[in-house]
């Protein structure tokens, strides 16, 4: 929702702007580009650092979960995850497996859709889950290792950081 996001940073009449973009086009987009598009000088360095602040998230919530397995104090993670679920977040998807192999393939780890019913990652934590094997569930023992989650999944890291 990137509009609530721009909302939230005083940014929204940029909105217009945004809409034209892809996630990618966002993501990668420079003080230059914004130049450009006539967007102020001080929105410009807000919205570049804010750009630099989503690429980080992922780093975030690594940090979030070695913090909570730690036995730290869960107000500043919870306040950390309720920010960022209020911004753009890209659904993950599978660069590496075409969805003719994702679909023949009922223990992949590498989830092509939030919603999809062969999406549920190692991590699950949903006891009515049917056919999970006890092998699927390393990361459900409250430990931090677990099947490594692939860059860029930042919706399945969002999801292990809430289940801890």
């Amino acid at each position: 929702d990137v509009p609530a996001w721009l909302k939230s940073l005083r940014l929204h009449k940029y909105a217009a702007l945004f809409s034209q973009m892809t996630y990618e086009e966002m993501m990668a987009l420079t003080e230059c580009q914004l130049e450009a598009q006539n967007v102020t000088k001080g929105a410009r360095h807000k919205i570049v650092i804010s750009i630099q602040k989503l690429k980080e998230r992922q780093n975030l919530l690594k940090s979030l979960e070695r913090d909570i397995l730690e036995g730290g104090n869960l107000r500043v993670p919870l306040q950390e995850l309720h920010q960022m679920i209020l911004t753009p977040i890209k659904a993950y998807s599978s660069q590496n497996s075409s969805t003719e192999e994702h679909s023949r393939d009922a223990d992949s780890h590498h989830p092509s859709s939030l919603l999809g019913t062969d999406s549920q990652g190692p991590d699950c934590k949903d006891s009515a889950a049917g056919g999970m094997q006890q092998h699927h569930l390393p990361g459900c023992e409250g430990e931090s290792g677990g099947a490594p989650l692939p860059e860029g999944d930042l919706p399945g890291q969002f999801t292990r950081v809430m289940g801890k």
